[in-house]
């Protein structure tokens, strides 16, 4: 099955929905551990910075985020993907979007301009290609994810659809650890088959 609704890469409908994605471009940091710790914070700002860099406009990037769990861990659907293997196992890989002319030496020039990056960073340049997804528009704080994503576990088992590669979060708002959550806006994102 293959989904006929394309869909712009950064919209999703606040039911459930079967859509094809577009290949992006991104700039990215990998990572491990808990999402909301100070190196993950850290890896965020550096990415937002080095996106901020490479885009002539200067406009906020929006940060995504896709996780994963490592090989050797239960195997995962959409609905318990955050609740069945500890969370300081995930790996992550913190994302912006980028042209797609970026090259690896404008890449270096931003990375210089960014004060953010640690040494031990391996930013890198990274793409994925068009892919069907099922997604929904989660309101509200992270903690309240786990009843989305049933419902968009509910709805991609409805297809006879299963999760098929990292789960990604679209944080259309900027947040920190101080921003107060009651109003973000986080599109829920899972590659199917």
């Amino acid at each position: 099955m293959s989904a006929n609704r394309r869909t712009h890469h950064l919209h999703a409908a606040d039911e459930p929905e079967f859509a094809r994605t577009p290949a992006v471009h991104y700039v990215s940091i990998g990572g491990s551990g808990s999402p909301g710790t100070d190196e993950f914070y850290r890896k965020k700002a550096a990415v937002a910075e080095i996106a901020r860099a490479l885009d002539a406009g200067g406009s906020d990037p929006v940060v995504e985020i896709q996780y994963w769990h490592p090989a050797g861990s239960t195997p995962v659907e959409i609905a318990d993907f955050y609740s069945v293997n500890p969370i300081p196992s995930l790996r992550y890989r913190v994302l912006a979007l980028v042209p797609v002319s970026t090259t690896a030496d404008d890449l270096a020039t931003a990375c210089a301009l960014a004060a953010s990056p640690a040494e031990t960073d391996e930013v890198e340049l990274f793409a994925l290609p068009e892919q069907d997804v099922v997604q929904v528009m989660h309101h509200g704080p992270f903690a309240e994810e786990f009843s989305t994503l049933a419902r968009l576990g509910e709805f991609a088992q409805g297809l006879g659809l299963h999760r098929n590669g990292p789960h990604q979060e679209l944080h259309l708002d900027g947040f920190t650890r101080e921003t107060p959550q009651h109003a973000l806006r986080t599109i829920l994102r899972d590659p199917v088959a």
